[in-house]
């Protein structure tokens, strides 16, 4: 053995577990294990979007039976009471610390993941994100808010964003033939990680509760723990490309569209060119739009169909006793459930389609159906059409999550993969942006109609839909303005060779396929698969045995 090749050696047995240069693939190792390993993060840090099913609970968690309010209690007094149950509204300051984390959080950490690797990223998202849940529990258990919002808001934020990207750059360089279907993968447990969090929550907060306990701080350490195991799982699952890596028998196609380079921008420059503001504006705009929906969907269908959900069609919302309203709130209920699902499989769907038409035209399709359903909700909702309202909002939903999904897939076509995972750290603070924006502009404008005489129904909505009409003309010219970067943005091939140096040092023959990605879906990718798939496939189950039950 030579000097050179002792030291190589060495190197290489002197790597850490979580090392970027520790998870190059070797030959014989499949690709179609990395999505699961994305996936078994994504379905945990997607709980997020379930937390909700926690402030209920939490608000009674002194009286136990009904909340010890106290009239006096201002936020700044919430944060640190001992003896006043917390409201809702206080509670829900965690919510958006979540989003805005994790926007934050990504810009900041997201050049660090790219050069530390997928596998570290996974692993301090872990902790931080089941970390975060502990010190919640902690807050709970000792009745502090702010630890609450300490631990799951701002810790556990920085481990949403950081498990948000951690497999973006990945999955994009192990599937250039389907980048849209890959990053549709993984997202989509982003998305459907409250549909298998929210019911299991509170099926442990009905097993630990008890004559002293509303079960929520134990649920949170049971959650962590399992969650904790999930995500290592998921961290160490993940494995990167040697340079130059191919898969077996594809190659670019000859004619290439000119919305999708072959060349890289760095970290450094990204942010420089208009094209990064006008994704920022697009993706902004079409988040605002549609997180918009989903924090007005339950209110708003009560209040649009109001009787006419329990068969009265001629009740206005006003006139409902309580027995009443609390039926239509468990309709409603339902129709959140099933914009959840729609959200699911949006990301899925349209990131694939975006393979086949692109993503600037994906983009124009959920911009000009947006404007058309948005502009045409009114008139279903003035006509009385149930129906037809709810599809127009599932139709939204979906577009609302391909969204998340396909942007990824936008930005590598536009910035080259090199830095893609880190580019889209940055572009998420347009969804911490969005996630402000959207429900504020919502509720002001709902309490200024209702401020101006105007009674629950559907004209209490209508100004809301146009004005989300004209976000979404913003995004489509936005869109339009996208073009092919300049060449004096890239890198130059010396640059690229320069940075992927130890990568293609890490891998063995000449540039190809390695013999690595090849074995389909053998059983050990359909175990990887089964092992995220199933939780996810009960959470589908329950969420449609509700909406149907709910619909029937």
């Amino acid at each position: 053995m030579t000097a050179a090749e002792t030291s190589t050696t060495g190197d290489i047995a002197g790597l850490g577990l979580l090392d970027r240069d520790r998870i190059i693939a070797k030959p014989g190792f499949n690709r179609w294990l990395v999505p699961p390993a994305a996936l078994a993060i994504h379905l945990c840090i997607g709980m997020a979007y379930g937390f909700s099913v926690f402030w209920l609970p939490l608000s009674k968690s002194l009286g136990i039976t009904a909340s010890t309010a106290c009239p006096e209690l201002t936020l700044a007094s919430a944060l640190f009471t001992t003896t006043c149950d917390w409201r809702v509204a206080d509670l829900g300051w965690i919510y958006t610390l979540f989003f805005v984390l994790l926007g934050c959080s990504a810009a900041i950490w997201g050049g660090w993941l790219e050069r530390s690797g997928p596998r570290k990223a996974g692993f301090v998202s872990a902790c931080c994100w089941c970390g975060g849940i502990l010190v919640a529990a902690v807050g709970v258990m000792t009745h502090q808010l702010w630890l609450m919002w300490l631990g799951a808001g701002v810790i556990g934020g920085i481990g949403l964003g950081l498990g948000y990207i951690s497999p973006v750059s990945t999955l994009i360089k192990w599937f250039p033939d389907r980048r849209g279907m890959a990053t549709g993968m993984a997202i989509m447990g982003f998305g459907g990680g409250a549909m298998i969090g929210a019911p299991l929550a509170n099926m442990l907060m009905n097993y630990f509760k008890t004559d002293t306990s509303v079960g929520v701080w134990q649920t949170f350490i049971a959650m962590a723990i399992l969650y904790f195991g999930f995500m290592l799982g998921g961290a160490f699952g993940y494995r990167i490309p040697p340079a130059g890596w191919r898969p077996e028998g594809w190659t670019a196609p000859a004619t290439k569209s000119t919305m999708i380079t072959t060349k890289h921008v760095h970290l450094r420059d990204a942010h420089k060119t208009t094209q990064f503001w006008l994704i920022w504006a697009v993706l902004c705009l079409n988040v605002s739009a549609g997180i918009g929906v989903i924090g007005m969907a339950s209110p708003m269908l009560q209040e649009i169909f109001a009787g006419s959900l329990i068969g009265l069609p001629d009740v206005g919302f006003a006139q409902l006793d309580a027995a009443q309203r609390a039926s239509i709130a468990t309709i409603a209920a339902g129709f959140a459930g099933l914009l959840s699902l729609f959200n699911i499989g949006g990301r899925f769907f349209w990131a694939s389609l975006s393979d086949r038409i692109g993503r600037k035209n994906t983009y124009y399709c959920f911009f000009i159906l947006g404007i058309a359903l948005y502009a045409f909700a009114p008139t279903f909702a003035g006509i009385g059409n149930k129906a037809l309202f709810v599809v127009a909002f599932a139709i939204i939903l979906s577009m609302y999550g391909g969204g998340f999904s396909t942007i990824p897939a936008y930005l590598a076509d536009i910035f080259g993969t090199q830095f893609v995972g880190a580019i889209h750290g940055r572009l998420l603070t347009a969804w911490a942006t969005a996630g402000i924006v959207g429900p504020v502009v919502v509720n002001y404008i709902r309490e200024a109609q209702i401020a101006a005489g105007v009674a629950p129904g559907p004209a209490l909505y209508t100004g809301t839909m146009y004005i989300l009409a004209g976000m979404l003309a913003l995004g489509l010219i936005a869109n339009a303005l996208v073009r092919p970067l300049a060449g004096k943005w890239f890198m130059s091939d010396e640059e690229v060779a320069t940075l992927q140096a130890k990568s293609a040092a890490a891998s063995i023959g000449p540039s190809g396929s390695f013999g690595i990605g090849k074995g389909g879906f053998d059983a050990r990718a359909l175990l990887a698969w089964a092992v995220v798939g199933i939780p996810l496939l009960w959470g589908v189950w329950v969420t449609l045995k509700a909406t149907l039950a709910l619909f029937g």
